[in-house]
């Protein structure tokens, strides 16, 4: 049975504890956003291709879907403190073998697509554990602002990241601009060799977890999204909203090279833009803490995401700041919309589940938008890459409406709609 409560108790003095793993998640992050931008423009300067770009997507998503429910079910057996160890030890590893491909000249695309999917593992171990200890080390009554401010910092690097990285790339070798990864992964891992994260009973225990355990375990993690309707509507909204702006994010290189007429900058411009908004939308929500009901916040940041990546494909193309203002427009509602439903996620939940249950929510959510970016590339050469963009944005907007109309989504973060799961999975 699955319990509402918890038997951890989180001290005075949590913000000491917390905010050394923060700030070396933080570094990796940086890391992580160089080697992103670098190789989204490797393959858009060696391809042009809208397929290629899509593929790349596609492949980073792939075990989302099929292996990031296992991923969290054993999150919830395992020390979170080790897989986030192990995760970020795992990706540096890999990352420091992308950089040797560069360095020895023998790099190909299939070689990205490999690591970009197995950097997907890493994070899919990590995500859900660094989630699920967030919720053990900070009090509730701050777990939105925390969010709020996190995704400030976040959009803080991601400001830096792009013309950081468009700079690297210009005096040093890319397996060099990689290689920083590989540091900034060892300064994330530090921390948490001398931090000690609160776990939960089940993961406290010493018992092996078998292949029909962690079955159950996975399958027991789905049954409580099912059982708690709110959260399940939310799951097929995110679902149907990644299908349509998943590839927008995929297919913004070319909207910038093919449509803009831009190069490098330009596209470090438009990813900085997009950090300065989530900057913005991080610290107004840490400020502003959101609507007393937190989904309204949500719902709100979702139609600003949609506003803005429909103004982003409208506009001519002589007028690219308008679509630098776009994609800061949708930077700022990201913290906006994540936030409170992360909150809502973290409070509810119990602990000794919140792995299975992230796990199984990202699976859920992003279990379309394989397929839309299958059908994007295709569609964007044939069409032109703003249609997606357009499209995408309007009837992203226009599912706020309908959302908002459902009284299980409007009532998600009420106690008594959750009061009923332990025994719905039982």
């Amino acid at each position: 049975m699955i319990m509402a409560n918890t038997d951890i108790v989180i001290e005075k003095g949590w913000l000491k504890r917390f905010l050394p793993v923060w700030i070396g998640q933080l570094f990796s992050l940086l890391g992580s956003g160089l080697v992103q931008f670098a190789i989204i423009w490797y393959l858009t300067s060696k391809t042009g291709s809208a397929i290629v770009l899509a593929t790349a997507t596609f492949v980073s998503m792939i075990p989302e879907v099929f292996i990031g429910p296992f991923a969290g079910a054993l999150v919830d057996r395992w020390n979170r403190r080790k897989v986030m160890i192990f995760a970020d030890v795992g990706i540096a590893a890999v990352t420091f073998g992308l950089a040797v491909l560069f360095f020895t000249g023998l790099i190909q695309t299939w070689h990205i697509y490999v690591v970009l999917f197995l950097r997907t593992i890493g994070g899919l171990f990590h995500w859900p554990a660094m989630q699920a200890s967030t919720s053990l080390m900070v009090p509730e009554k701050h777990l939105a602002r925390v969010y709020g401010i996190n995704s400030g910092l976040r959009g803080g690097l991601n400001i830096v990241a792009p013309p950081l990285g468009a700079l690297l790339m210009s005096v040093i070798p890319m397996y060099g601009v990689i290689s920083i990864d590989v540091l900034t992964a060892m300064l994330a891992v530090i921390p948490l060799l001398f931090i000690v994260i609160p776990q939960p009973a089940a993961a406290r225990s010493d018992t092996p977890i078998t292949p029909r355990q962690l079955t159950k375990d996975v399958v027991e993690g789905f049954r409580y999204i099912i059982a708690w309707r709110g959260a399940l509507y939310i799951c097929l909204l995110a679902t149907a909203i990644n299908f349509l702006l998943t590839p927008s994010n995929s297919l913004l290189p070319l909207l910038v090279t093919g449509h803009f007429q831009g190069g490098v900058w330009e596209l470090s411009m438009v990813e900085a833009a997009t950090g300065f908004g989530v900057v913005l939308g991080g610290l107004a929500l840490g400020i502003w803490g959101g609507f007393r009901k937190k989904i309204y916040t949500s719902l709100f940041g979702i139609a600003g995401i949609g506003l803005g990546v429909a103004i982003t494909g409208l506009i001519p193309a002589g007028a690219f700041g308008f679509a630098i203002a776009g994609m800061a427009l949708t930077g700022f509602m990201g913290p906006m919309t994540d936030g409170p439903l992360f909150a809502i996620l973290q409070a509810r939940v119990a602990p000794e589940i919140q792995g299975r249950v992230f796990a199984s929510i990202g699976a859920f959510a992003r279990a379309m938008a394989p397929i839309s970016l299958l059908v994007a590339g295709p569609m964007a050469e044939t069409f032109g890459v703003r249609s997606w963009f357009v499209v995408g944005g309007i009837v992203c907007f226009l599912l706020v409406i309908v959302a908002a109309s459902i009284p299980d989504i409007i009532r998600i973060e009420e106690k008594d709609t959750i009061s009923q799961l332990a025994v719905a999975v039982e």
